[in-house]
């Protein structure tokens, strides 16, 4: 500063300097000098007059406006001042990221103005007029100078003097479009499927829920119907999972096809879909609707070139006035879509591609199937379920030849239980494998207590009825051999009973376990053959030695002549695959005879024994000799049931 004011000074020009004076107590002052030189008449310097003024209170303001400058510009978010005319007072860095204003006063500052047309359009007016509070935070759409239009979280203060008229306006925008979006893309993930871009369960009830309410005041019918398409788990199996999806978006495109575009078409899960047809309260109608989404999805989809077939069940619901008075609207939902299932789940067990209309009656029904599965759960553990057992004899040498095992469930309150009125459930509930598993063990204990005390030769077998589940677990093949050795009897003294239906569902996982027990010499038998497809060109491709005949076919054996044909042919069909005939059912003596003359192999039947203890086992080979009538009339059993599972 010296130097300047010498150079000042040998010019005689005037001098200007700022400088911080510094007190004995650390305070500093900030002065400002001012100095002008005196000219005598001849423009000689004759001196020098100055003023020296505290600016400090000035300083520091004008410090703190450049350290908020700096501060607001290094913020993302726009921040605009306006004063009370609209003109633009300050825009920071931001604000020309954001927005495309630049800090310039000049009076055509487009961006600027159509920034504030848009506060000014989509601000509450109150605001804006003072005759509400002076701040507004609220979302605002703006088309920014690069033509996107985007989300603006905005912030709006109007600051107004003291006789309340406007001083200036400021704004601070944040670009929220991207977070939208996210939001958005989330919100949709939370409530569509991912696969089919259809909604998914927690939307559909909510859309569901809202027709129900609009219902109330409308009187308009509200029906849901629920679909579960076959074939899926077939496609996963044989051709691999990335068909089975597009066998999924396949029947989702042709459900939305076949319903209206007000119509909701979700899919809840796996081969699952459901759909809202708001407006119908006519079963007839409901029906005719549910036919046409079953026709829609049956038949041929082509997927990558492969032609898959599949089939579909469906169950209506139509909501009630009683329903409506009794449940909220979202708890009716709920309610309506489990009666739709409930009534799906009743066509699949009317055997699968029809409609089904739900019913009280079927509510019922469910509930009861429900108390019974938790009740089979307990049955294990707490030592309700028992195996009796049923000889199988030779038609020509009177000498048994194999026991099967049959299970019972002594109930608490329903008695004794045979296996129809409880095994569906223990199949759907999983129940099934353990229970399958017991009883293998179980009755290979027993079989090997009657070979050691001599009542069963060693050349006899135990038969054991498994079911399609059990043999679909990659586990079982293991377990049973365990069981088997366990017991201490040989692999080859045991029979699985499996049905023709079994054999033929195309499942690679039963294959597989059929295969695996027949290298371990497993001996397979088919069971009720003749309640499924029955056809005996199937036979050759079985991996059985043994089929067993329905007693459809055997109760008119004897008594009327057109059945004998149909027994003989499958026996000779049987025998030249190298495969023995058991004769189910049988119930009388004169069908004994006529099915040694057709050259069945076995019989089994309450005329032969009922099914018995293990006791009663011993009983019946004490008390007879060869002959099987003899046998069935000296019959110690003691079993319970009137026909053999």
């Amino acid at each position: 500063m010296e130097a300047r004011w010498l150079v000042a000074r040998s010019a005689g020009s005037t001098f200007a300097a700022t400088f911080v004076v510094s007190a004995l107590d650390g305070s500093e002052t900030v002065v400002a000098l001012s100095v002008a030189p005196v000219r005598d008449t001849a423009g000689a310097v004759q001196r020098y007059v100055g003023t020296a003024q505290d600016i400090t209170a000035v300083a520091t303001h004008d410090r703190l406006n450049e350290q908020l400058v700096g501060a607001l510009d290094a913020a993302r978010d726009a921040i605009v001042v306006y004063d009370a005319n609209l003109r633009l007072v300050f825009a920071n860095r931001g604000a020309s990221e954001v927005l495309g204003i630049v800090d310039t006063r000049s009076d055509s500052n487009e961006p600027a103005a159509t920034f504030f047309d848009a506060v000014r359009n989509q601000v509450p007016r109150d605001v804006l007029s003072g005759a509400a509070h002076n701040s507004w935070t609220g979302e605002l759409g703006h088309r920014s100078p690069d033509g996107f239009m985007r989300t603006l979280l905005l912030t709006l203060h109007v600051v107004r003097g003291a006789d309340s008229t406007v001083d200036h306006y400021s704004v601070i925008a944040r670009d929220i479009t991207e977070h939208k979006h996210m939001q958005t893309e989330l919100q949709r993930q939370a409530t569509h499927d991912e696969l089919t871009g259809l909604p998914n369960r927690t939307l559909f009830l909510r859309r569901v829920a809202e027709a129900l309410d609009r219902s109330r005041t409308l009187r308009r019918g509200v029906t849901v119907l629920f679909l579960d398409f076959d074939g899926l788990k077939h496609v996963n199996d044989t051709v691999g999972h990335r068909f089975g999806d597009q066998l999924i978006v396949s029947v989702g495109k042709r459900l939305v096809n076949a319903t209206r575009p007000s119509d909701v078409v979700a899919r809840l899960s796996g081969d699952e879909f459901a759909v809202l047809a708001e407006g119908v309260g006519d079963e007839s109608l409901a029906l005719e609707i549910a036919e046409r989404l079953r026709a829609s999805v049956t038949g041929q989809h082509v997927i990558h070139g492969v032609e898959v077939t599949s089939g579909a069940s469906v169950g209506v619901a139509i909501a009630t006035t009683a329903l409506l008075d009794e449940q909220s609207p979202s708890d009716a939902a709920l309610t309506l879509l489990v009666n739709a299932d409930t009534a799906m789940y009743r066509a699949k067990q009317r055997g699968k591609g029809r409609c089904e209309m739900y019913s009280e009656a079927m509510r019922t029904q469910a509930r009861d199937r429900l108390t019974l599965a938790s009740q089979l759960e307990r049955a294990l553990a707490g030592n309700e379920l028992e195996v009796v057992y049923q000889p199988i004899v030779s038609l020509h040498t009177g000498r048994v030849v194999a026991i099967e095992a049959l299970l019972r469930w002594n109930h608490p309150q329903r008695g004794q239980l045979t296996p129809p009125e409880f095994l569906e459930v223990a199949q759907e509930t999983g129940a099934i494998g353990p229970i399958g598993d017991w009883v293998i063990a179980q009755s290979a204990r027993t079989f090997h207590d009657l070979v050691a005390d001599g009542t069963l030769e060693r050349s006899t077998t135990v038969h054991v009825n498994v079911s399609p589940r059990q043999l679909s677990d990659a586990g079982f093949v293991e377990r049973t051999t365990n069981a088997v050795a366990a017991a201490d009897i040989d692999l080859r003294q045991l029979v699985l009973e499996f049905t023709e239906s079994t054999a033929l569902a195309n499942n690679s996982a039963i294959t597989r376990s059929l295969n695996a027990l027949s290298r371990l010499d497993v001996r397979l038998s088919i069971d009720d053959f003749g309640t499924g497809y029955s056809s005996l060109a199937h036979l050759r491709d079985f991996r059985a030695a043994q089929l067993k005949l329905d007693g459809t076919f055997i109760r008119n054996v004897g008594r009327e002549s057109t059945d004998d044909p149909i027994v003989r042919s499958i026996v000779q069909l049987a025998h030249s695959l190298d495969m023995t005939v058991v004769a189910e059912w049988v119930q009388s003596a004169e069908q004994l005879q006529r099915l040694r003359l057709l050259g069945c192999d076995h019989a089994q039947g309450n005329h032969v024994c009922e099914p018995t203890t293990p006791a009663g086992v011993r009983e019946f080979v004490r008390a007879t000799s060869g002959d099987v009538a003899q046998r069935a009339r000296h019959s110690g059993g003691t079993g319970a049931g009137p026909l053999p599972e």
